[in-house]
This record gives C-alpha cells, sequence and structure tokens, in this order.
C-alpha cells in the first residue's frame, strides 16, 4: 500500500533526478546529516499526492509532517534553521546579504542558460558560451575564500557546486583560466556528503 502524503512521519524530499534546483536540496539535507525518505518525481507525470501537497506540482517539495514547503529557498533555508549543526549560513547580516544576492543572481543568470542548452537546437551554443562567460566572470568569487564567498561551506554552494558539476554533461569546457572553478568543485566532490547527494542519473553525468 502507498502511504499518503498526509500521513508521512519522516522527513520526505519530492525530487526530480536530474535538476539543479532539487540537487541543491538533496546536497543541503546530506551537508546535515539528515535522513529522509526520496521520492523521485517525473515533472512531466507528477502524483497525486505531490499535488495533493503542492498545488502547483513543482521540485523540490519537502515534506516535514504537517508542513509542506515547496519553493527551494525556503526550503534550503527551513532545513539549516531546522536541523543547525553544521551551520550553512553565517551569522553576521552583511555576509548572509552577500551570500543570498548571489544565490539571485545564479538564479537568474546561470540557470536559464542550462536550462537553454538541455533543451538543445542552435540556441544551445550560444548558451554554452554565455555560461561560460558568466563562470569566468565570477573567478573572483571563488578565490575570495575556500568555499564561495565563504570560509565554510554555505547554503549557495549547495547551488553552485551542482552547476560545476554538470559542465562537462552540459559541454562547457572553461579552459585553463577556469582552473579555480574546477579545483573548487574538487573538494566538494569527494566529500562523502556530496555523494550522498546525487541521483543515479546525476552519477552518469560524469566519468
Amino acid at each position: 500500500m502507498v502511504q499518503s502524503a498526509r500521513s508521512r512521519t519522516v522527513l520526505t524530499l519530492y525530487t526530480t533526478a536530474d535538476d539543479i534546483q532539487c540537487h541543491r536540496a538533496r546536497l543541503v539535507l546530506a551537508a546535515k546529516g539528515v535522513s529522509y525518505e526520496r521520492v523521485l518525481v517525473d515533472p512531466a507525470k507528477p502524483p497525486e499526492d505531490l499535488l495533493d501537497l503542492n498545488p502547483y506540482g513543482t521540485t523540490p517539495t519537502l515534506v516535514d509532517r504537517d508542513l509542506t514547503l515547496y519553493d527551494t529557498a525556503v526550503v534550503c533555508e527551513y532545513l539549516d534553521e531546522r536541523y543547525p549543526h553544521p551551520p550553512l549560513m553565517p551569522i553576521d547580516p552583511l555576509s548572509r546579504a552577500r551570500l543570498r544576492l548571489a544565490t539571485v543572481r545564479i538564479e537568474r543568470d546561470w540557470l536559464p542558460e542550462v536550462d537553454t542548452i538541455r533543451s538543445g537546437g542552435r540556441p544551445a551554443d550560444a548558451a554554452r558560451k554565455r555560461l561560460r562567460e558568466h563562470l569566468l566572470a565570477s573567478l573572483p568569487l571563488f578565490k575570495a575564500a575556500k568555499f564561495f564567498l565563504n570560509p565554510e561551506m554555505s547554503l549557495v554552494d549547495c547551488l553552485v557546486a551542482p552547476v560545476v558539476w554538470r559542465l562537462p554533461w552540459l559541454g562547457v569546457d572553461l579552459g585553463r583560466e577556469g582552473k579555480p572553478i574546477v579545483d573548487y568543485g574538487e573538494r566538494l566532490f569527494h566529500s562523502q556528503g556530496y555523494a550522498r547527494s546525487l541521483t543515479n542519473e546525476e552519477r552518469a553525468m560524469r566519468p
């Protein structure tokens, strides 16, 4: 018998297999070491229990007993506050604002290019070039600290790392100039938490 969405007693994440925003939420959960039930969703055919919980049928959708959250930023910040160790945001307001603003820029500038590349066709080549330019323009942010704009891993890394992970699969080559970005990715990709965040489809994106 399929468990009703409303009767779940464990933390549940509705996620697609290869979406960056879903990977972002899974990476937060992995960084926190939180056990949860992962429900893979076909975005073309969202299950009825997801539609019952989330009127938009979008992923990621997080269910924590009677609470349902379905905006990625809200999901990630809730998890950071709900499970405070290790913290994934700095304490001071200025640093937190900088990281939130960086997240907004990535969502507005990088992710639309990823979507265009995935759609294929002639626009994909121009999108690859633009995404490469966005990433290389951000080199000072990768060089500013061990992680993206911060000495410790933060919520913004949970968005940046899934993008960097997908670059070979997307056909985006950063060249020698982009080595700091590649090195940044490698620091994260070899952690146990990052491995836990991956779906089989995401593992297949890299040889």
